[in-house]
């Protein structure tokens, strides 16, 4: 009798067929058998879209940023407060706008730009790339090594442009009358501050706003244009924001209020943080 032949290849093709079968997904991609394999995906941040910052810019805080726009026609006026939309590719990812204000002693130019920052790393959550891009930008600010936070606004006398005096001097430092300690110089071109120093208005971290804030404060270089330029960055859950706002008078020898400065545009950035957060 005429025995049937063995081939051992229909073995070893059920053997690849049932190993193809065991622990494979339907998209082909391979899943851990063991319990608590997978790894769950980072949470998403906090605001999926950004407000149009032309238009969150606050009015009150707009005036006094940009007092030369009061002198206009009336039929300028709307125009110039209406400010300029910087060309974006996608307005929920990033957006930004400028003014600009001009007189025969001076000229005020103010920028708003706003990041919504998205992680492409399942592991790493929107919240906890910001906070690396906003580390990031505060490292590059190089800001003293001293560099306390403010107090809280509502320990502030005045939040507005070219407020009163501030009852928030840090630790340690003289509050707004008192004299300061021996050897404190005066913020050049400064007037009346009410008491602050040059120490109290150095670039600085900023507390109680947003999720993390700071203060860059870039005063006229030497032999250069006598522009001063005071820039706050803030975080907000994943959304970063940068106020920037700079004077530059036609007479050098007027220097700008570098605390009135920084009042207007640390008041900015809290309206702005306001309106992120409704």
């Amino acid at each position: 009798m005429q025995r049937r032949a063995y081939v051992p290849g229909m073995v070893l093709l059920a053997a690849l067929v049932t190993g193809c079968t065991t622990g494979s997904g339907t998209d082909g991609s391979t899943t851990d058998s063991k319990p608590g394999g997978t790894t769950p995906a980072a949470a998403p941040g906090k605001y999926s879209t950004l407000p149009e910052p032309c238009r969150a810019a606050d009015q009150d805080a707009l005036k006094d940023m940009l007092p030369e726009i009061a002198d206009l026609p009336k039929d300028q006026q709307e125009k110039a407060y209406a400010g300029t939309p910087e060309a974006t590719f996608d307005t929920d990812r990033q957006v930004g706008c400028r003014w600009k204000a001009d007189s025969p002693a001076d000229a005020h130019r103010l920028r708003i730009g706003m990041e919504r920052v998205v992680s492409y790393d399942a592991s790493v959550s929107d919240d906890d790339q910001a906070k690396a891009l906003y580390e990031q930008k505060l490292t590059a600010a190089d800001l003293p090594a001293d560099a306390s936070p403010t107090a809280t606004p509502s320990a502030t006398a005045s939040t507005g442009a070219g407020g009163g005096a501030r009852s928030d001097a840090p630790s340690g430092t003289p509050a707004s009358g008192d004299a300061g300690a021996p050897g404190d110089t005066q913020d050049p071109g400064q007037g009346d501050d009410g008491g602050q120093t040059a120490g109290d208005l150095q670039s600085r971290t900023v507390g109680d706003l947003g999720s993390a804030a700071f203060l860059d404060d870039i005063p006229p270089k030497a032999g250069g244009a006598p522009q001063h330029t005071v820039r706050v960055v803030f975080r907000a859950s994943n959304v970063l924001v940068t106020v920037e706002y700079s004077e530059q008078p036609i007479d050098p020898a007027t220097p700008p209020d570098t605390k009135d400065l920084q009042d207007r545009t640390q008041a900015m950035a809290r309206k702005l943080a306001d309106q992120i957060s409704e």
